[in-house]
């Protein structure tokens, strides 16, 4: 293979990892939102549950979390929920032979939506607490101030403390979406595509091992992107300084 194949077949692969990485954004940074407000309830078994559910997913390795969300069902209630998926799949859809990002999604669609899921939640977690280290850091005056001037609570959460917390999250949050693109290699533990496996794929097949070494490069790129966009974001939100 030429330079320009390896790199379009890694390509592919890289797409499945951008995939893994949006959608666990999409899913994870609003579902946090909830977690963490659960997490500073007043009702305490309410705390207690959503405390105890943050410490699970976050003391779990994401790799195992994967494997439990793709093989429980089936292990523990006879239901393998994602190989129905992907038979489902290929009895209904007409699967390309290209090796194109296409057919790499619909043949393994059903462990895709176990990686997503899994993500999606390991993720949640730890944007909750991030959440909650950023509402809890706003003093108490500045809620009783808001409360003075006639606002009520929620008026005092959106002009006064969400800006606040916004500023204070980012640059945490931003260390956890530059890891979160370089976890999205786990998937090629239950065989998804992304870029590591098939750099794998190409080792094991073609004897191609500078392929594996050649992908640090998609990574390396893709976080100086981030970086840039993500310290742009920081600048703009600087207001209070």
């Amino acid at each position: 293979m030429t330079f320009l194949e390896v790199t379009s077949f890694l390509a592919n692969g890289f797409i499945i990892s951008l995939i893994i990485f949006a959608v666990t954004l999409i899913c994870g940074i609003p579902l946090g939102l909830p977690i963490a407000f659960c997490s500073m309830s007043k009702f305490a078994p309410l705390r207690a549950v959503a405390k105890t559910f943050v410490w699970i997913v976050r003391g779990i390795p994401l790799m195992l979390q994967i494997f439990i969300f793709y093989y429980v069902p089936g292990l523990l209630f006879g239901n393998p929920v994602f190989t129905h998926i992907d038979r489902y799949i290929i009895e209904n859809f007409t699967i390309p032979n290209d090796g194109g990002v296409l057919q790499l999604l619909l043949i393994n669609a059903g462990g895709l939506c176990a990686v997503l899921i899994a993500f999606s939640v390991n993720y949640a977690c730890y944007f909750s607490e991030i959440y909650r280290g950023g509402i809890e850091s706003i003093s108490r005056g500045q809620y009783e101030a808001g409360y003075v001037l006639g606002l009520t609570k929620s008026q005092v959460f959106r002009k006064i403390v969400l800006k606040q917390v916004i500023k204070r999250i980012v640059p945490p949050m931003s260390n956890e979406i530059i890891t979160l693109i370089k976890d999205t290699a786990l998937a090629n533990c239950i065989m998804i595509p992304e870029i590591i496996k098939q750099a794998k794929e190409l080792a094991a097949t073609k004897a191609m091992v500078w392929p594996l070494f050649y992908t640090g490069v998609f990574y390396l790129l893709f976080v100086g992107l981030l970086t840039i966009l993500l310290g742009k974001l920081e600048k703009k939100l600087s207001y209070f300084n």
